[in-house]
């Protein structure tokens, strides 16, 4: 062959391929950089159409998450969120579930028939906390002193096991958990061995009965642990919210995009409680009302961050409404295992002895809390924001004190992005308590790696800085009157 004559590339490839009609030793320089360069260029479209694959499994994934993830099957507390009534079975919701098939926001299937389904989930993951960083001591508003607990370790801090399904009939709902956190062993409520039941008349209208959380905040309204940070509030949230407690509720989606949660309670939080310690009223309730008009939607469980990817702009706007009658003798003690307190904004329990200094002590009182948030997401961005306003009084006392009420509010604000979308996530927060002994806050900066580009697994990085914070506790990386700044490294898996 001549050095001018040149063979169409196809032809050339062709010939190649079927064995030996050119060997690379026949061809001319010309012709072995055209093969070069065809070479290349395949290369580059077969990386391209993976990438396309990727973003088709992406994009399914999310599908498959805002189909099978929203919540309507209560959870346990602080466990992962369960699959909507309908999706006990198939996505078309006519033959049972393959046991050992895996289902977003379900688990793993364990046994599945015609008379019931049982599936399989966890959550738990290890921590590292290092709180040395924060001041020694703090004084609160009456100037007495107080030492605070500083920690430098890593726990492998929490587990929970959750079993749940159908049984009989698929709209007939259970429930089943064992919850327990390591950094509290010997506190009040350390295990948790509980559940709830529960039946789906209809889609606008579900019935439960058991332990739930009481919907006072939107992060108590069933969205964990589709949070931005990993097993823990701002500390306004933390301030307000109220807890979990045995009750019965009802939830529904009343038309597109608009649902609500009622639930009448024991008390604002029965963990590390015992039945007898409960007064004989039962006076709690606490409701939410929460409304997507853009999408219908505002992903898994309603939660923060835009994980999913929205290609069209979802929004979310709720209001929650609390109250309830309290009786000292029905919360736990002040390390009680995620047991909500009533605290002044110095960090100050109500229910402790001589809490204003004066010589008296609160025996009863009543606490109401509204709560009101508003958020977008957005290709991967997102911007949460809650305004919270809390009453608490009508005291029962013994001894004089200082108050005829309190009356505190706050706000939080939690913005994030998604840097690569399915596996980096960067995220800010900032939250701040306006009350009557003093006005806390706190500011977070933290990024979620997500190493199999999927949310069940991921590692969170944080640093947060507090100012004078008038709540925590063991299984939280804030502690009271923390003052300074504190680092969590967390792995996480929940499915």
């Amino acid at each position: 062959m001549g050095s001018g004559t040149r063979i169409p590339l196809g032809l050339l490839l062709v010939a190649v391929l079927i064995g030996g009609a050119a060997s690379a030793a026949e061809l001319t320089d010309e012709q072995q950089r055209q093969v070069a360069e065809e070479l290349r260029r395949l290369q580059q479209d077969r990386q391209q159409l993976n990438e396309q694959m990727k973003a088709f499994d992406a994009r399914i994934r999310a599908l498959e998450s805002l189909m099978l993830g929203t919540p309507v099957t209560e959870s346990a507390p602080e466990a992962v969120a369960a699959a909507p009534a309908g999706q006990s079975r198939d996505g078309a919701g006519n033959k049972p579930a393959t046991p050992g098939s895996y289902t977003p926001g379900k688990g793993f299937s364990l046994a599945a028939g015609e008379q019931g389904e049982v599936n399989f989930s966890v959550y738990t993951y290890a921590r590292y906390l290092n709180n040395s960083g924060l001041d020694e001591t703090y004084t609160d508003s009456f100037g007495r002193p107080h030492t605070v607990e500083s920690r430098n370790d890593v726990q492998f801090q929490k587990l929970t096991l959750n079993f749940k399904g159908w049984l009989f009939d698929p709209k007939f709902r259970y429930l089943f958990y064992t919850w327990t956190s390591n950094t509290s062993q010997g506190d009040p409520a350390q295990v948790v061995v509980a559940g709830n039941l529960g039946y789906q008349f209809d889609p606008a209208f579900n019935l439960y009965a058991g332990i739930g959380a009481l919907p006072s905040t939107r992060s108590t309204n069933y969205t964990f642990p589709n949070w931005l940070k990993n097993d823990h509030r701002t500390i306004a949230d933390e301030f307000f919210r109220g807890s979990y407690t045995s009750g019965i509720w009802a939830s529904g989606e009343l038309t597109k995009g608009l649902k609500y949660r009622a639930m009448l309670g024991n008390n604002l939080s029965q963990l590390g409680v015992n039945a007898n310690q409960l007064d004989d009223e039962f006076n709690t309730v606490s409701t939410a009302l929460w409304w997507m008009p853009t999408t219908g939607e505002y992903g898994p469980g309603e939660g923060l961050g835009d994980y999913e990817y929205h290609e069209e702009l979802a929004t979310l706007l709720g209001l929650h409404f609390t109250r309830s009658r309290e009786d000292a003798q029905g919360q736990a003690d002040d390390e009680g295992f995620e047991n909500s307190q009533i605290r002044l904004s110095d960090g100050t329990l109500i229910f402790s002895g001589d809490p204003f200094g004066s010589g008296g002590d609160i025996r009863k009182a009543t606490y109401q809390m509204a709560a009101a948030n508003a958020g977008f997401k957005y290709r991967g961005w997102s911007v949460e924001a809650e305004y919270y306003r809390r009453w608490v009084d009508d005291f029962v006392t013994t001894g004089p004190i200082p108050v005829r009420e309190l009356d505190d509010e706050g706000y939080q604000l939690q913005a994030s992005a998604m840097l690569i979308p399915e596996a980096l996530q960067a995220y800010v927060g900032y939250s701040k308590i306006y009350g009557e002994y003093g006005d806390p806050y706190d500011v977070s900066v933290g990024v979620n790696w997500f190493p199999f580009l999927r949310r069940e697994v991921r590692m969170n990085i944080q640093g947060l800085y507090l100012k004078d914070s008038p709540v925590g506790y063991s299984s939280v990386p804030f502690a009271v009157g923390g003052n300074g700044w504190v680092m969590t490294t967390d792995f996480i898996v929940a499915f």
